[in-house]
């Protein structure tokens, strides 16, 4: 079914609402941001035709049979944590979110929305429009502000830092990205309520609400992973953030020294490299290049530096062998890869789990697209564990207390929306 609404921001949410009815939701929303390789602007999945849940250990195995069986739409979510798949390294920090280590599923319903176009995909479409029209807008009536506690205390975190740049100075590796977590037990939200807030006060071209039954995805990433579109592969690497200034003149010269500033553009160009070096895996031989460096993208929050680097996907290749040859992507890990890796397991003190993961989708066209999920809420709702990560790039000329403030405006927006600002 293909309609033209006359106002599709409120069939959006009107969409949404009706999806996370369901046990198992996707919503992939681009709110509006021009980029050459977005194919719509929202994608809503939801009823689970059929779903793989797959543990750590053939993950990623599991996922290419099932894409074999299901060449269709599907959507779904790595974590972190099938690192230790992919190479030889493990995870000993607490988890208290409890996910799969990458979960898929086909919907029953699937909607696109480009422009004010809506296109159903299912069986009962006409039933599905008519559910979505009755449903009512939400608005926020207001909750208690969420308690969020720290598992690193600034000095600790500085002394972290510090210890990390040790072993820089050592040239165990270059460059780390460190996460710390801040987390609430108790903890009683409306994940849907939170997610539209959210989505609304920093509209990101890679938000998602993903329910998975009792657990729930909050994003506003500003971050692709990968995406594919026909044989090209595309990644876009963030590395370096400045705060918004409410002042223009403030807020450009804010946006020339993010330009122009060397530690970030170190760390961007190491993130460069490293993606480069991961697409090779993937990529037939000499069509790896830079389509973009030190690009500087603004945000409601902050001003980004983004880079683009793509290739020509081998033909014998798949698709799920193209993710794993670039997974984790090297934005939240460092350099070297394993490594580092390795290092922050030792220094980070809560798994990171579906946090410097990845939402995206497979679509019967051969393309596929995912996030890198960051500036992120994640919810258990039946243990009430609420949990945000956020992390930022160390180098050998880091200045501890400056990460620890960035980690801050990263993380700025969602502490909004809980309250706490």
């Amino acid at each position: 079914m293909n309609f033209i609404s006359p106002d599709i921001t409120a069939f959006k949410q009107k969409a949404l609402q009706w999806a996370s009815g369901f046990g198992v939701a996707c919503y992939l929303d681009s709110n509006n941001f021009s980029d050459p390789y977005t194919n719509f602007d929202a994608l809503i999945a939801t009823g689970v035709k059929h779903e793989l849940k797959a543990d750590i250990g053939s993950a990623f195995e599991q996922l290419e049979q099932y894409r074999y069986e299901h060449p269709g739409w599907m959507t779904g979510f790595f974590t972190y944590d099938l690192k230790n798949e992919i190479e030889q390294l493990s995870s000993s920090n607490p988890d208290h979110l409890h996910l799969p280590g990458l979960y898929f599923f086909v919907p029953e319903h699937l909607i696109i929305i480009k422009g004010d176009e809506v296109i159903i995909t299912s069986d009962d479409s006409q039933n599905i429009l008519q559910e979505i029209e009755k449903q009512g807008i939400q608005f926020y009536q207001g909750s208690p502000a969420i308690n969020l506690q720290p598992r690193f205390s600034r000095s600790d975190y500085v002394d972290t830092v510090r210890k990390i740049q040790e072993h820089i100075v050592r040239g165990d590796i270059y460059v780390s990205n460190f996460c710390q977590e801040f987390y609430a037990d108790n903890a009683v939200i409306d994940p849907l309520d939170v997610f539209n807030r959210l989505n609304a006060l920093s509209p990101n071209p890679f938000a998602c609400f993903f329910k998975h039954y009792q657990q729930y995805i909050i994003c506003a990433s500003p971050e692709r992973f990968l995406a594919k579109r026909g044989n090209k592969l595309i990644s876009q690497p963030i590395k370096g953030t400045a705060k918004r200034q409410a002042n223009y003149q403030q807020d450009e010269l804010i946006k020339h020294q993010l330009q122009t500033n060397q530690k970030e553009r170190q760390e961007n160009v190491m993130v460069v490299d490293l993606v480069r070096n991961d697409l090779t895996h993937s990529a037939k031989p000499g069509t790896v290049k830079t389509e973009e460096l030190f690009g500087i993208y603004s945000f409601n929050q902050v001003h980004q530096m983004i880079s683009t680097v793509v290739c020509e996907k081998q033909d014998s290749l798949s698709d799920v062998q193209a993710i794993k040859n670039t997974f984790p992507m090297g934005s939240m890990t460092g350099a070297p890869k394993i490594s580092t890796m390795q290092l922050m397991e030792q220094f980070e003190r809560s798994r990171r789990g579906v946090y410097s993961g990845s939402v995206g989708y497979f679509s019967p066209d051969g393309n596929c697209d995912f996030n890198v999920i960051i500036r992120t809420l994640l919810y258990n709702a039946k243990n009430k564990y609420l949990s945000l990560h956020v992390g930022s790039a160390i180098t050998y000329d880091a200045d501890a207390e400056m990460e620890y403030e960035e980690c801050l405006v990263k993380a700025s927006a969602m502490f909004e929306v809980l309250g706490i600002l």
